[in-house]
């Protein structure tokens, strides 16, 4: 089994999820402006521990990793970010991250993408990494657009939430952007 990869900037130190972290996971994926545009969502604690095992199948089985993003000064937590449904075959995953609403607005995101892209295409041999991200947030696509990501399309109402029809807009970055 191999190390986890604890990637860090000079704020943030970007680490394996603990036990402990479930009661902030639960916090942010309960929040209703985090989830407004997340896919994933719970109503109780004992509900956030799936969350927790599906971050821990997803480096088990190889499918994926998320990292805790942290304070590099004093440890607190304040967001997510990782990749799913990693595709060896196609050399691709997919890219997401939420942050707590006490984080939104600081450069957080923006700040732990580069060394979570650069692990991705060189640690992990990615060429491809996608996004789909809900077409109403617009805060997501502006940051990924920033860090090189390319707007494709738009998958126009592909999914339901809340019981109406959602878009997902899809931006990529390739390896040899």
């Amino acid at each position: 089994m191999s190390l986890f990869p604890l990637l860090s900037t000079p704020r943030l130190q970007l680490r394996q999820f603990r036990p402990e972290d479930v009661q902030l996971v639960f916090q942010g994926l309960s929040h209703p402006e985090v989830i407004r545009y997340y896919g994933v969502s719970y109503k109780t604690l004992e509900d956030t521990q799936a969350q927790m095992q599906w971050f821990r199948e997803l480096e088990e089985g190889g499918t994926g990793v998320w990292w805790a993003i942290c304070s590099a000064k004093d440890g607190a937590f304040w967001g997510a970010i990782g990749y799913n449904n990693l595709s060896r075959e196609h050399r691709k995953a997919e890219l997401g991250f939420w942050l707590l609403p006490d984080y939104w607005r600081r450069g957080v995101v923006s700040e732990a993408l580069p060394p979570v892209l650069t692990h991705g295409f060189n640690q992990m041999g990615l060429h491809r990494i996608e996004a789909l991200v809900e077409s109403e947030n617009r805060a997501s696509k502006q940051c990924l657009l920033k860090a090189g990501f390319r707007h494709e399309g738009c998958l126009r109402d592909c999914e339901i939430k809340g019981g109406r029809f959602i878009s997902l807009d899809v931006l990529a970055r390739l390896a040899t952007d």
